[in-house]
């Protein structure tokens, strides 16, 4: 443990020149006497750093000199594929190991290149989660990760829509984020399903191993099951006529299956009208559900058929009109 520490105050120095005792203790998550010990011991190792005394001192290597000891851990090398997502790399656990891998990539890189990723890191974040939406609580995420990494079976306690709890045995196969949501990909019963994290109530490790399948694509299998999720979500097709102001906003309200219906009738054989307005068919949600869909459009949108949706549409408008008055 101490040796990996005594690496990282080396690369710190190496990567951003002077740093003083409580930047570095900072950076580490240790005490500023832990810092002064490490200094002591990287300085008797041979390493040559020294210390700026006075108000805006700190510690620094020699110029020029360079460490090559940068080899990466396992842990490191897989968290890389989450240098973007310093966020999801926290939830998973994976915090610490990520910033120790940027560390050692940034020390292995030429000064120029050097130089640019830290450009990049200045100008562009990204922030995955959507707007107006709360974080969830996800006590057991990182323990879902360790056991796809290891391809371990878990028993989990997991609460389904209605607020129906089931016991299920699970093979987890990966972890996908989206939307700021986490969702794990498992093998159950022979068939693969997918779960929401937050949705795990208990997790229980059976100790077990098993063989993960080789023909497994995790990128295809979310591919193929958002594309599902999304039937069962919008089952029925509304015939409306949407003004360009309604088409401008359907990507906000109705999301990606509504922003691609608005691409296929634009790109379709019918033009829209003198005055913008375009007949386009709506995936809608089953029920009630498709009422607050299409009347959160106002005036910009207007229901043509089925002839049940819109005479429901119709009395609905028309007890608002007489509620407002």
């Amino acid at each position: 443990m101490r040796a990996s520490r005594l690496l990282s105050v080396l690369l710190l120095l190496q990567n951003r020149g002077r740093m003083t005792a409580d930047e570095l203790a900072a950076e580490l998550e240790v005490s500023v006497r832990t810092v002064y010990r490490d200094i002591e011991a990287l300085s008797a190792s041979g390493v040559p750093v020294y210390a700026d005394r006075g108000r805006a001192g700190g510690y620094q290597l020699v110029d020029g000199y360079r460490t090559r000891l940068t080899g990466m851990t396992e842990e490191e090398a897989q968290s890389l594929s989450l240098a973007g997502l310093p966020g999801a790399a926290a939830e998973l656990g994976l915090g610490t190991v990520l910033a120790a891998a940027q560390l050692k990539l940034y020390a292995a890189l030429p000064a120029e290149l050097r130089g640019r990723a830290g450009k990049v890191a200045e100008r562009f974040y990204l922030d995955v989660p959507g707007w107006h939406r709360g974080i969830e609580s996800l006590p057991r995420l990182a323990e879902v990760a360790e056991a796809v990494w290891q391809s371990r079976r878990i028993e989990v306690r997991y609460q389904r829509w209605g607020n129906r709890e089931v016991t299920r045995a699970l093979e987890p196969l990966g972890l996908v984020l989206k939307a700021g949501n986490w969702y794990l990909a498992a093998r159950c019963e022979g068939s693969d399903r997918t779960y929401r994290i937050s949705r795990i109530l208990e997790l229980t490790e059976t100790g077990e191993f098993f063989e993960r399948p080789e023909d497994f694509d995790l990128s295809a299998y979310w591919q193929e099951w958002s594309e599902q999720f999304e039937r069962r979500m919008f089952p029925r097709l509304a015939e409306v006529r949407m003004s360009p102001r309604a088409r401008a906003l359907v990507a906000f309200y109705h999301g990606a299956v509504g922003a691609r219906a608005v691409r296929e009738a634009e790109d379709g054989p019918e033009e829209a009208d003198e005055d913008g307005w375009l007949r386009v068919e709506l995936p809608v949600e089953a029920g009630e559900a498709a009422l607050g869909q299409l009347l959160q459009y106002g005036p910009q949108l207007r229901v043509l058929g089925p002839p049940e949706l819109r005479e429901r549409v119709a009395e609905v408008v028309k007890e608002m009109g007489t509620f407002y008055g």
